[in-house]
């Protein structure tokens, strides 16, 4: 749990710190500092509400009925689901983009006013950090009460980035960001697939879905839900020994869909040709 939380946090602290990254060496660049203040303002409101969000989700749903946690718990996974996939397809297409939209967005942004340069910070903050409480949430259900195995996990993950991105700015190291994404995004699919799993799991306890007692396979036997390997596999891909037959069908039919898109190999920018003026039909001759 400690390794796959810690993985996520950092892809999406990253995604975070690359954004603040490319707007703090803009400003400075272009001789613009005054506007640094705007861009922290809104990168600090978007960090702010989403702890926020997810310490109400962490905590503001232990009162509600076994069923109702059950009913929000799967829904946030299907959700988080649902940004992790889109996050692995965007920046695998965006890693080589991301600078110049970024880098227009707040040159636009300061021929406006403080305000939406504030915005410019956090709405690139703020997707990755909504997705990060979802994640959170998520991932601390499928852990269980009475463990801080994904809190842990977050706090390295994103404290990993934080220190990634100050040695970016400064120029300490490079990362291949096309190829940092590339695997990462191989294994969040397998995890996003084991959290469809799981959430699918809670849906069926809320008696939202059915076939709660219908199972593929149950080899607790012989990979017991509480002994290492079963630990390890749960906290890395969210698997369980009793999988029911439409967490298996949700699980196999994501992974064989999602990581051949993902993996298939993108599609080559054709420059358009030059095109010439068109020359009047006497030209040349005189």
């Amino acid at each position: 749990m400690v390794f796959s939380n810690a993985l996520i946090g950092l892809r999406e602290g990253l995604e975070a710190a690359l954004v603040v990254v490319i707007l703090v060496a803009f400003l400075v660049k272009t001789d613009r500092r005054w506007a640094l203040k705007w861009v922290w303002a809104g990168v600090g409101v978007a960090v702010v509400l989403s702890a926020g969000l997810a310490a109400f989700l962490t905590f503001g749903t232990r009162q509600l009925s076994f069923e109702t946690q059950e009913l929000i718990g799967g829904t946030a996974s299907i959700i988080a689901v649902a940004f992790v996939t889109g996050m692995v397809f965007w920046m695998r297409s965006a890693a080589r983009t991301i600078s110049g939209e970024l880098k227009g967005a707040l040159d636009k942004a300061l021929a406006l006013g403080p305000l939406p340069i504030a915005l410019v910070g956090f709405l690139g903050v703020g997707r990755e950090g909504l997705e990060t409480a979802i994640f959170f949430y998520a991932t601390a259900e499928a852990a269980g009460a009475g463990t801080v195995q994904p809190l842990l996990g977050w706090i390295i993950g994103i404290g990993s980035a934080c220190i990634l991105g100050v040695l970016m700015y400064r120029g300490a190291i490079k990362i291949n960001l096309a190829t940092f994404f590339r695997w990462t995004g191989i294994f969040l699919v397998l995890v996003a697939a084991g959290i469809l799993a799981y959430g699918i799991h809670d849906l069926q306890e809320a008696a939202f879905l059915p076939g709660l007692n219908s199972l593929a396979f149950d080899i607790s036997h012989v990979i017991a839900p509480d002994g290492w390997l079963g630990t390890l596999l749960k906290g890395t891909l969210n698997f369980t020994p009793a999988t029911t037959w439409l967490q298996a069908i949700c699980w196999v039919a994501y992974v064989a869909i999602v990581l051949p898109l993902f993996l298939r190999p993108a599609k080559p920018t054709v420059a358009e040709p030059t095109r010439m003026p068109a020359q009047p039909a006497d030209a040349g001759t005189r």
